[in-house]
Formats: structure tokens, sequence, C-alpha cells
């Protein structure tokens, strides 16, 4: 059959040969490749290409003849045939679509997941720009994350960069949302993103294909500009977030409604003009509700923080001056803290966060002081308080017309503004409550990711995670994971294995982190676990043997991004040479007034370290006998 269509070449002509051999379900791939090839015409504009050909005419290409006929003809066949033979083990996979939802740096992440995995993403975004939460706006919109306006980045920059895409030098360590805004804009640029970007699109309805159990394909309905439109999807990804709907427990506090004052969610502040002269009760002890209680006390006559559980404050500015996250973030520390016996780390954890000043001598110790529980970041929140410009209170008993009663009995008179800082609630509207909530009505997903009835694993949540350490290398991990796991390369274990792996997380995050926490998640193991699943955590191991200066930052050195794209897919050539430098990007915005060479950690203090772990663990098992 072969050699009879190879004999109408000189009569018919390749175009007609090659559309025969393939008509039917292949033949849109056939005909990139015939374009990709230089037959026929060239590539339509902005038209992808598939994985493993190339838009390169072949006159063009080393070998390639610049003669007309039946050579020319024939080798081109064969290297056309060549190409389907490769390009069918991909038709599967390259022509599955992927809906993302939210362009925030999770969905940012997902739709350079999808193409570099060969997929097709398409993102739609209720807004008219990228950032989610980091996109400001002057009032709080209904589905959308809402910030304030002088919010600065808890995690430093090396933290929390896109693995292959640091930050510019002369960025500050710590950032205003602005700032951080750029950057994300910036990298939506560089890598092509905003093509695949619906704008000013609202997804109202995703629901199961009623062949799901076998395509594992959703209908997508969207609107835009009061139009309907649906379309069908082989993946989809959401990445809302889980700060869009605000908790507001009103029913929690007696005599709420009696309260003549005015009171509002916090994702509802903007700034503290408003509030010049006004006494100002912050119910809450999170990072927001330090953060605006602070503001506020530069302005308002008085503020009040009402504390439940009490928390740990740490600083930004940690040992030595450096990064608190760059310092408390490296494997060493982390296997020490995970390892040691429980009553060991507990009092090295609560010593550690004591450090800098006695919470007990505040009030802020928290009820447990021995929980992981996420502590708040701020500089400032001691300062204020010894200053008497912040009074800590205990929970709220009961509000009255201008007054709050609290537990302890103590009153806070003529009351004028009541901030709910209390956190959020989940909610996916668009999605059907039974797809997420597996079980006793509560969220399931196995690794904070996917939904473990499904009879395909082709729906992701990409940023429902907790993790003290920062949002955007944990969802491009996810997103990658994901990505594969829809694509069908990386498959899921069984639905039991997924539960009891869910029972067990479940128990150690009671154990490490209290009943609130229900997101938090220990930031390096959850990082290595989910880079396991692709090939790309770091084999330490190895590392050591070949690449000993590299070994010893990515194990005693903080835990950047770069590490996670060492190895496997997505590998970054220049992963290696940013974590050696690392530090110099870290110290060089500060470097404004040279005193001497920039001092950054030892290594060799480092590796005094590695030496103390066999005396640690015969002390603890000792003190245990």
């Amino acid at each position: 059959m072969l050699l009879g269509k190879l004999l109408e070449i000189r009569q018919e002509g390749i175009i007609k040969v090659i559309v025969d051999l393939v008509w039917g379900t292949v033949f849109p791939y056939v005909k990139k490749v015939i374009h990709s090839q230089g037959i026929g015409g060239t590539l339509p504009q902005g038209q992808a290409v598939p994985l493993g050909l190339t838009q390169e005419p072949a006159e063009m290409r080393p070998g390639s003849s610049c003669h007309d006929g039946p050579h020319r003809e024939g080798h081109l066949l064969g290297q056309v045939l060549h190409q389907l033979v490769h390009g069918l083990n991909h038709v599967k996979t390259m022509g599955k679509r992927v809906a993302i939802i939210g362009a925030g740096v999770s969905g940012l992440a997902s739709v350079r997941a999808c193409l570099e995995e060969g997929l097709e993403p398409t993102c739609f975004e209720r807004s008219d720009g990228v950032g989610g939460l980091w996109e400001f706006s002057d009032h709080a919109e209904e589905g959308r994350g809402s910030i304030y306006h002088s919010v600065f980045t808890n995690s430093s920059k090396e933290m929390m960069c896109f693995p292959d895409f640091p930050y510019p030098d002369n960025y500050p360590i710590f950032m205003h949302r602005s700032k951080l805004q750029e950057y994300i804009t910036t990298f939506a640029k560089e890598k092509n993103l905003l093509r695949y970007i619906r704008f000013k699109t609202l997804v109202s309805k995703i629901k199961k294909r009623p062949d799901f159990s076998v395509t594992g394909q959703w209908d997508v309905v969207t609107e835009k500009d009061g139009k309907q439109e649906s379309a069908v999807f082989d993946g989809v990804m959401i990445c809302t977030g889980h700060h869009v709907y605000p908790n507001l427990p009103k029913d929690n506090f007696s005599g709420l409604k009696e309260f003549k004052g005015k009171y509002f969610h916090s994702r509802e502040y903007k700034g503290p003009e408003e509030f010049k002269g006004k006494r100002v009760l912050v119910i809450g002890l999170g990072n927001s509700a330090s953060d605006i209680a602070i503001e506020l006390s530069h302005t308002a006559a008085q503020v009040i923080i009402s504390s439940r559980s009490g928390s740990w404050i740490m600083s930004r500015v940690w040992d030595d001056g450096f990064p608190w996250d760059m310092v408390f973030l490296n494997r060493f520390d982390n296997f020490v803290r995970n390892n040691l016996p429980t009553f060991i780390s507990d009092w090295c954890y609560v010593k550690k966060m004591n450090g800098r000043f006695k919470h007990e001598n505040y009030g802020l110790m928290p009820l447990d002081g021995t929980l992981r529980k996420e502590p708040v970041i701020n500089d400032e929140l001691p300062a204020r308080i010894i200053c008497g410009a912040i009074t800590i209170k205990p929970t709220v008993k009961e509000f009255k017309e201008t007054s709050v009663v609290f537990q302890d009995g103590t009153v806070f008179e003529a009351v004028d503004t009541i901030i709910f800082a209390t956190g959020y609630g989940y909610a996916y509207p668009f999605l059907d409550e039974s797809i997420l909530k597996s079980r006793n009505n509560e969220m399931t997903l196995f690794k904070n990711v996917f939904p473990p009835c499904l009879e395909k694993s082709t729906l992701a949540m990409i940023g429902f995670i907790q993790a003290l350490g920062a949002a955007i290398p944990t969802v491009d991990m996810q997103s990658r994971w994901a990505v594969r796991v829809i694509k069908g390369t990386c498959p899921l274990p069984p639905v039991s294995d997924m539960m009891h792996d869910i029972d067990e997380k479940m128990k150690m995050r009671l154990k490490w982190f209290g009943n609130s926490q229900a997101l938090q998640t220990d930031y390096i193991v959850y990082m290595d676990e989910i880079a396991s699943f692709i090939g790309a955590k770091p084999n330490m191991f190895w590392l050591f043997l070949t690449d000993p200066k590299l070994a010893v930052e990515v194990y005693f050195g903080p835990c950047t991004p770069y590490q996670f794209r060492l190895t496997g897919p997505g590998k970054w050539p220049g992963a290696r040479n940013a974590i050696l430098t690392q530090w110099d990007r870290t110290l060089k915005p500060m470097q404004t007034r040279i005193v001497g060479y920039p001092q950054k950690p030892y290594p060799l203090f480092e590796w005094l370290k590695l030496l103390a772990i066999p005396i640690i663990l015969i002390a603890a098992f000792l003190a245990l006998n």
C-alpha cells in the first residue's frame, strides 16, 4: 500500500497523498505537520505547532535539498511520515483542552504548566488584569480577593518567586503589593501567557459531561457582556484561591444586632483615613488583623485587638538580620524539627518563638504554644503594644449599643468601629458541592489538590493550601503535578490509598496545627512530596557526590524554589546558578551605603550542625531512659 502511494506522488502531488493516508481523526494533526514542513503553504499566524515539529522551512534545514522534483517530494514524505509516527504518540494529549479558572499566581502557574506539557489552556478571569488577590482595587468586589493599600509580602523575594524567574536584584527583600503585582505582570508577559487568558469573563457553571466516566470531560459555562457560552474541556484547574468569601460570624456574638456603630469584614478595609480619632476594635489576631491594627494605631484614638486563642509573632527580620524564611525554612532544620522527640522539639520551638520577646508579658501567648499553627508575621506589634498604642484583650462576651464586654469582664466604651478579621470560608458557586465534599460534608482532597472519588482525575484545586512558606512556588509545584495527572502521564493511586493518606495527614495536621488549621501543612515536606511524583525532588545523596558545593546550599541553605527546577520535567538550566547566587540577590538592595563586604551565612557552621545531629539524638535517648 505504501509503495503504491509513493508511486502516486508524481501524478497527484504530496499533499493529497498525505491527506489520503491519514484522513480521519488525525487529519488536523497532519495538516500541522504539512505546514510545519514547508509543504503546501505556511503555518497560519498564531497556530501552535505540535511537540516535536518545527516551523523552519525544509529549504533552510541542513542536509535538505532546495530542488523541486520527486527526490525532494520523496524526502519530504519520509520526513512527514517520520514526524507523523512520532506525533501519533502525542495526539491524545496534544489536543487536550484545559479550563483554568482565575488568573492570579495559581492560574498563571497552571497556564504555564499546561504549555510545558503540550496541553491547550484557556484561562477565564473575571477582572481585566492578572494577579488575583494582588491586583489592588479601591473597593472590595464580590467574588474577588481584596487587599489593603499598605500591605507588604510576608515572604522574601528569593523564597516567593516563580522557580525559573528570579526577581531583579534591585527589588526589596519584602515587597509592597504594587511591586509584587509588577513582577506578576512581567512574568505573564515574558512567558507569553496573556494570549491564553479571557478577561472580564465569569465562569457560572462547571459540570460533568454525560459521558464523564469514560471521557473525564467537563462542560464549562461562561458569561461575558451579558452573553453566555458553553465549551467542552478535558480538564479543569480551579485557581480562585481561598481568600474570597469572608467569614463574618455574626451569630457567634451576642448583642451584635444592637450595636449602633459600624462593623465590617477586614476585606473591605483599604486605609486608615476615615478612622482618624475613632475608637476601633479589631477582632482576630492574624496577619491582616495585626497589620490593620498597627496602621490604625497611628491615626485612631484607641485600638484594641480581641483574640480568642493568641498567636506567636514572628518578625521579618530574623537571626543576624536575615529574612525569617531564608533562615527558618531549610532542609536541615526541618529534618531536626520533625525527627526529635516531641518534648524536645516543642521546647525548642517555644524557646525560639519567645526569643525576641516573652509572649506572656504581651498577652499574645497562644493557648497551646506547642502547636505549629501559622505564626503572625509582623515587625511592629510588640512595639505598638509596649507603647500603649494597641491593647490586647480576650474574646468578646457580648456587644452593647456603644460598648463591648470581654470575657474577663472588662468593657471597651464608646466604640465607633468593629473590624472582623476573622478569616475566610470556602465557596465555589460554579461547582456542584458533591464533587469536592466526599464525606462528612467536608472538602476532602488528596494532597490538597485532587478530589479522590471522581471517576476520572481531571479536576484539580490549585492553591487550596496554607503552608508556612510562599504561595507562588507551592502553586507552581501543584500545577506541574496536576497537569501531568490530567494528561495521563502521572496516574493517581487507588481511591482507598488516597483516602488512607488523607486520614493520616489529618491526624498529623491535628497534632501539629490544631483543629482550626484545616489547610495548613509543613512546607518543605509538602513540596518534596509533590515534587517526588513528577521526578523533581532534589536527590541529596547524588548532589553530595557530584556537586558538593550545590548540595551544601540546597540542604543547609534556604529551601528556595529553584531547587525544584534542578531536575525532572520543567528542568531549568539556570537553577544551579540561581541557588548559588541567591544570597547576592537578597543582600543587593540593602547595599546602598557600603561599610564592608556583605555578610552571608557561613557554610562551615552548617557542617557543624550536621555533626551535632548524633549528639542531639543521643541526648534525647538518654533523657527518655
